[in-house]
């Protein structure tokens, strides 16, 4: 892939297309099952092969007109394709062409500041510098600048949860159970506990109407 920063387009696109629906929108535990198959460093590749294996199963088990409704759906198919990805089908970690030109980096970050503002001041100072970086037109280390965008998500997510009522993070919960409920045996213990952490911070994020600051997300 030109540019691995399109990792969530491309599985949403393929999904869609292995669907047979372009209409088709992916739910919020769908994100956080791709953020965490980014996060776990499975390759692109192995993604897409898990998606077309698992909907080959289904069309040949296929009863009435029901859909695949959740990439859910996949995941057992997709950590398949994982283990069985060659070395040299691993995703690179850094991409040869800059992905984003510093004008889009210097709109994403200073997006961001502005929501972030006020309530988090600090972050929001940060974004600045990189805006002001990316201005600059100054070489960056993509993968390093992910790592500080990581680090400042994890600073945000820490503020939201400790600002969250106890009703709220209920009714989070009780959203996530019923979308989980229906996958939860098909998927490890591990994976399934990454997953409802991404679906919880996706969710906190939402309802503070905060922006995302991975350059996934851009």
């Amino acid at each position: 892939m030109d540019n691995y920063f399109n990792y969530f387009t491309e599985i949403e696109e393929h999904f869609q297309r292995a669907r047979g629906s372009g209409m088709f929108r992916l739910s919020p535990l769908d994100w956080a099952l791709i953020e965490v198959w980014k996060d776990a460093d499975i390759p692109l590749a192995a993604v897409l092969r898990g998606i077309d294996l698992a909907f080959e199963k289904w069309h040949t088990r296929k009863r009435g007109p029901r859909q695949v409704n959740s990439l859910a759906y996949c995941t057992q198919k997709v950590l398949e394709a994982a283990q069985q990805a060659a070395p040299d089908q691993a995703t690179p970690k850094a991409v040869q062409e800059p992905p984003f030109s510093p004008a889009e980096l210097a709109r994403h970050f200073g997006s961001c500041a502005e929501k972030l503002r006020a309530r988090f001041p600090e972050i929001a100072a940060s974004l600045d510098d990189l805006r002001q970086a990316a201005e600059s037109s100054a070489p960056m280390d993509f993968e390093d600048l992910e790592r500080r965008l990581t680090v400042l998500e994890e600073k945000i997510f820490a503020g939201l949860m400790a600002a969250a009522s106890e009703e709220h993070l209920l009714a989070v919960r009780r959203d996530m159970d019923a979308q989980l409920a229906a996958h939860r045996r098909k998927m490890p213990a591990e994976h399934l506990a990454m997953v409802e952490r991404q679906f919880l911070h996706k969710k906190l994020l939402e309802h503070a109407g905060l922006p995302r600051l991975s350059l996934f997300y851009l």
